[in-house]
């Protein structure tokens, strides 16, 4: 059984909308449900020890309303004490009063929490916005009873702690809850009974620097059922009803009426549209909200409509139940938030800058397919703006009220049916596939969850419902590490669906030598690591994990969004768990593989990869990648740019062993944890914080300067994804394949709305800028930092012959130099070897291109033409300016110079 509890005390909003999602999941599944809505906790609400009414009536029938037995018999505990303990504690401080009485209060409360749960025979609990301290003592006592209703009931993590407005996200201007470190806020439990949810990223970044030792935090944001809005016989009386002509431009405002919501913005556009010169003034406004949760508020704004002579325009149209798609219909002729979006034009949300955390009317317009405006509120960009949902936005820095550019803007939008038409399309493209993901996260996160093998025995009161149903099934538990596993092969996905029944397919049939299952003769096993995907990624996962029992596949989850993320959250998983087995032999090499889900490997991949990683004892195994140049059929200039690096790259990987590519590459255990594992760099785009994208690449550099070896496997083959090429391809000729301007990120190149020419070749000019951006890329990286890093390398024969003897003793003595002369100690940091890799690549650029020229193929050509400033300077000047500009440059012209065109 779920019980779920609402720290909202109000019969329906966003946060109990978002309960009824995840629920459904789980009644699904066969879980009866049970919804305590919170009156019991909230004081400001008017409702504390209310009995329900009619309130059911505004949820699925599936949902029974409950609330935890005797909270009304705990002595000391009602309204007057919440409030007192929010003034004097919360905001004040002071806890010598009342701190003793909370304490006493909160134990009395978790005992009835326990035995309601037990008669009740709950399994799973999804406690919704909890952590925001409007009732300490309620929030407390919650902790005390998951720790002792878990530790009685023998219950794995069986809570789902989701939180919608923390202290940093609801009004922080107000200081209503302190200020950081919140000292009398209760903070998050690192609790084995509790998976958190939190809505973004920079809401999971805020929590662990608040509580850092938090490990089950994940980021689910709110989600909304991709379903347009239409007018159909249940709302088609709308605006009659509300006195609205029917061929007037609508704007919705679905809001509440309190002051931080700053629906003063929405009558001041109204009054400017309407003596718009662009716009006829048939234009009406319709916001929602319960005049009488604020009435001084109600007063005020309708004042303000008069005073700006639009009140006959402003429908303030009371309560309206929310988004029909996730709750149903209203009873009887009551109207939703949906029916009124079935007849509106544009969606405003012109809120307070730090008032609303997520911005639901935001995802809701979206979903019904309306346009919308919106303020640029703390959280816009990290929720909808940076992912290309398209609307006009009111810059705060430029003024409290609309200015006559954001007025203009949204006259545009408004008056033009045909841009509203490709907004909304561009917008629910995006979010059927970033706001419709709820269902599958959920799920996956259930999955992951160790709650009971079965549920305990319910013995259900008066208010519970029917007293059977089915047995809640058993959740997925990781299998422990089978002793003869001798490599782990690490598997990200994010958005995989498609592309990976072909990948776990081929890593199912890996051979060895002999033709014979690599899994009977080397037993490996697959760790899929789940990137937030939004698609049937996982499902595909577990239904090849159920149909091959043989190969040992795991599912896991890493709620923080990148590649380097989820590669490292494999490989520790797999680091713990080959540690924890006790029967290994502990003198036989453990293997961590890297793979990736878009690329392809031969049926010898792992095998070759594990034969020169025992042979040669090395610290990594760096594999062989190709493209099949089928693919590039009838495109000869691009297929001679890609072939060209790839030659180049054969040859230096040959004489350095090269630097691992996330599309495979192995690292003995050992050698892992010498150096501290991956790393996860972060870079500052667009003003945020985002993981960076070498991680595979920085790990190999600590690695080869921690002394170890690095070996290259060339018959371990990797196929690399054509549409790295293809969706990229105007970034890979101008050299932006992963960034620009010192940001490298990762280009979604799984979006397949990106279009894709795969008939196109390149023009001349384009393959010639291609290629330079390319091997500007390739050379300094490939060539230069091996034996920048392992100066040792240029004593070896093999590397002496391919620089000439004469070459690699100035290589060596300059190496010396640069080194002596910037101080450096260190220089696997990615900024102490980027300069003098540079550096180096200017000064003998005519000479390591001769030597590929010599051994690469003399297509290899001349080193591109210099930056236009070194091209001017003096020649006996030469050195010193290059200096100038890779070190006082780097983040700027000397990266976007070199470019990042290694997508080849």
């Amino acid at each position: 059984m779920l019980w779920g509890i609402s720290f909202d005390a109000t019969p329906i909003s966003g946060v109990v909308v978002e309960f009824v999602k995840t629920a459904r999941i789980l009644s699904e599944r066969g879980y009866r449900v049970h919804l305590d809505l919170g009156y019991d906790v909230k004081a400001d609400k008017n409702a504390f020890f209310r009995p329900y009414r009619d309130e059911a009536a505004l949820l699925p029938d599936w949902v029974r309303l409950a609330r935890i037995d005797g909270l009304d018999a705990v002595a000391g505990y009602d309204a007057d004490f919440v409030t007192a303990v929010l003034r004097e504690v919360v905001q004040a401080g002071d806890d010598e009063r009342l701190g003793p009485r909370i304490d006493a209060v909160a134990e009395q409360i978790s005992r009835r929490i326990v035995d309601t749960w037990r008669r009740f025979g709950v399994s799973f609990v999804l406690v919704e916005n909890g952590t925001l301290p409007e009732n300490i003592t309620y929030t407390r006592a919650l902790y005390l009873a998951i720790e002792r209703y878990g530790r009685e009931e023998g219950l794995g993590r069986f809570v789902l702690w989701r939180d919608h407005d923390l202290m940093w996200q609801s009004e922080p201007g107000a200081g209503k809850y302190g200020t950081f470190p919140y000292p009398q806020a209760v903070a998050p439990a690192d609790s084995p009974h509790i998976q958190y949810l939190v809505q973004h990223a920079e809401a999971r970044r805020r929590m662990l620097h608040w509580q850092p030792d938090l490990r089950h935090l994940a980021v689910l944001p709110n989600t909304f059922s991709a379903s347009p809005a239409v007018v159909d016989e249940h709302n088609a009386a709308f605006r009659r009803d509300h006195g609205i002509p029917a061929q007037a431009l609508l704007i919705a405002r679905p809001t509440r009426l309190i002051p931080q919501k700053r629906i003063d913005r929405d009558i001041h556009l109204l009054a400017a549209l309407l003596a718009h010169p662009r716009l006829a003034d048939d234009i009406y406004l319709f916001v929602t909200g319960d005049r009488a949760e604020s009435p001084a508020e109600y007063t005020r704004l309708a004042a303000f409509a008069r005073r700006l002579g639009v009140a006959d325009r402003v429908v303030f149209g009371g309560w309206l139940a929310p988004h029909a798609g996730e709750v149903g219909r209203p009873a009887g002729r009551g109207y939703s938030v949906q029916d009124l979006f079935a007849h509106a034009d544009l969606v405003s949300f012109l809120t307070s800058g730090d008032y609303e955390s997520y911005g639901n009317p935001i995802g809701e317009a979206i979903a019904a397919g309306v346009p919308y405006i919106t303020t640029g509120y703390d959280l816009y960009d990290e929720v909808y703006g940076s992912a290309g949902f398209q609307a006009p936005v009111m810059d705060l820095a430029a003024g409290d009220l609309p200015t006559p550019d954001f007025v203009d803007a949204v006259a545009d939008l408004l008056g033009d049916a045909e841009t509203r038409r490709r907004t909304v399309a561009v917008n629910h493209r995006l979010g059927a596939r970033r706001l419709a993901l709820g269902r599958r996260l959920v799920g996956d996160l259930l999955d992951g969850m160790v709650g009971p093998a079965t549920a305990p025995g319910p013995t259900p009161g008066p208010t519970s419902g029917p007293t059977s149903g089915p047995t809640p099934r058993p959740t997925l538990r990781p299998t422990p590490m089978d002793a003869g596993i001798r490599m782990t092969v690490v598997l990200p996905v994010y958005n995989e669906a498609a592309n990976l029944p072909a990948v776990l397919a081929s890593l199912y049939g890996q051979r060895g030598d002999d033709g014979s299952p690599l899994r009977v003769r080397v037993p490996y096993e697959v760790v899929v690591v789940d990137n937030n995907s939004t698609d049937a990624t996982v499902d595909v996962a577990r239904r090849f994990a159920a149909a091959h029992p043989d190969l040992p596949v795991q599912v896991i989850h890493e709620g923080e969004q990148g590649v380097a993320c989820a590669r490292r959250a494999g490989m520790q998983f797999a680091v713990a768990r080959s540690r924890a087995r006790t029967d290994a032999e502990p003198a036989r090499r453990f293997y961590l593989v890297s793979a990736d889900a878009d690329c392809r490997v031969d049926p010898t991949w792992l095998w070759e990869l594990f034969v020169a990683m025992e042979v040669g004892k090395a610290a990594i195994g760096v594999c062989d990648y190709y493209y099949r140049a089928e693919h590039f059929a009838g495109r000869p200039r691009l297929w001679a740019a890609i072939d060209r690096t790839l030659r180049c790259r054969a040859v230096t990987f040959r004489l350095f062993g090269g630097f691992p590519d996330g599309k495979g590459f192995a690292v003995e255990r050992g050698a892992y944890e010498k150096v501290g594992g991956i790393e996860i760099f972060y870079q500052v785009q667009d003003g945020r914080f985002v993981p960076h994208l070498s991680d595979d690449w920085d790990f190999g550099i600590s690695v080869r300067g921690s002394g170890e070896e690095i070996v290259y496997a060339p018959r371990s083959r990797v196929e690399i994804n054509p549409r790295r090429v293809d969706h990229a391809l105007d970034e890979v000729i101008a050299g932006r394949a992963y960034g620009q301007g010192g940001t490298i990120v990762m280009r979604d190149i799984r979006d397949p709305d990106l279009a894709v020419d795969r008939a196109r070749d390149l023009t001349a000019a384009q393959a010639r800028q291609a290629w330079e951006f390319s091997v500007k890329d390739f050379t300094p990286k490939n060539t230069i930092l091996p034996v920048l890093l392992t100066p040792s390398l240029l004593d070896d024969d093999a590397v002496a012959d391919f620089f000439t003897p004469s070459l690699a003793r100035r290589l060596g003595r300059r190496i010396a130099e640069i080194i002596d002369e910037m101080r450096v100690v260190d220089l696997t940091p990615i900024h102490a070897y980027k300069t003098p890799s540079y550096r180096l690549y200017f000064e003998f650029a005519d000479e390591i291109f001769a030597r590929l020229r010599a051994t690469a193929g003399s297509d290899i050509g001349l080193p591109p033409p210099l930056p236009t400033c070194l091209r001017e300077v003096p020649a006996g000047r030469f050195r010193e300016f290059v200096r100038y500009y890779c070190e006082d440059r780097e983040s700027g012209a000397a990266h976007d110079y070199f470019g990042n065109g290694g997508v080849f």
